[in-house]
């Protein structure tokens, strides 16, 4: 039996992590992990055949650190505003991990159903769903036009050096919100929404 390994694939997945925070995505390797634990490459390689693999699960693990980061809205009036701030708090605080989930190419998703039927997406849409109790279906629909405002914010601001003013941004999403619940509802209703 061969001896154990001391580092496992969980450190060199946190490692990974580590390396896209701190210099992006594009800057893991095997020998930016080794370094960043201590060792030589061998058990980064013996762990991951390739550093496509390694990448996937890193970028795995940091897509469920940013899920929890936007459901920390326990308590909050409006959670769907505070999920949507979280968002961009997120993008201020965590650029390159941003960068890493949202333009690097490795979502597994490929559409935007696809995305929003993520299992990721699960409690996010099941929370706006019991605050707004509508149907799974609208609920979609009004993720989609808030994502789709909240994502563009959150991208100017993580790829360039704009003030983040958090009142002004509230003021934007909780428009956007109410026009796209408004715009869902009167669509249902058969009633002209322009």
């Amino acid at each position: 039996m061969p001896p154990k390994s001391k580092v496992t694939r969980d450190m060199i997945v946190n490692a990974a992590v580590e390396i896209a925070r701190e210099a992006g995505a594009e800057a893991i390797n095997a020998r930016a992990v080794a370094q960043k634990l201590n060792c030589s490459t061998q058990p980064v390689m013996y762990h991951f055949a390739t550093m496509d693999e390694l990448k996937r699960a890193a970028y795995s693990r940091t897509d469920d650190f940013h899920t929890e980061y936007l459901m920390n809205c326990s308590g909050c009036k409006n959670p769907l505003l505070e999920i949507g701030l979280n968002y961009i708090r997120f993008a201020i605080a965590e650029p390159c991990l941003f960068r890493f989930l949202f333009q690097s190419g490795y979502a597994e998703e490929n559409s935007l159903p696809e995305m929003i039927d993520s299992e990721n997406l699960t409690p996010l849409l099941s929370a706006m769903q019991e605050w707004l109790g509508m149907d799974m279906d609208n609920i979609k629909d009004v993720f989609l036009t808030v994502a789709l405002f909240t994502h563009g914010y959150a991208s100017i601001i993580a790829n360039n050096t704009l003030e983040f003013d958090e009142a002004l941004v509230a003021a934007h999403l909780e428009r956007a919100l109410k026009g796209a619940v408004i715009a869902v509802s009167q669509e249902e209703n058969n009633e002209e929404v322009l």
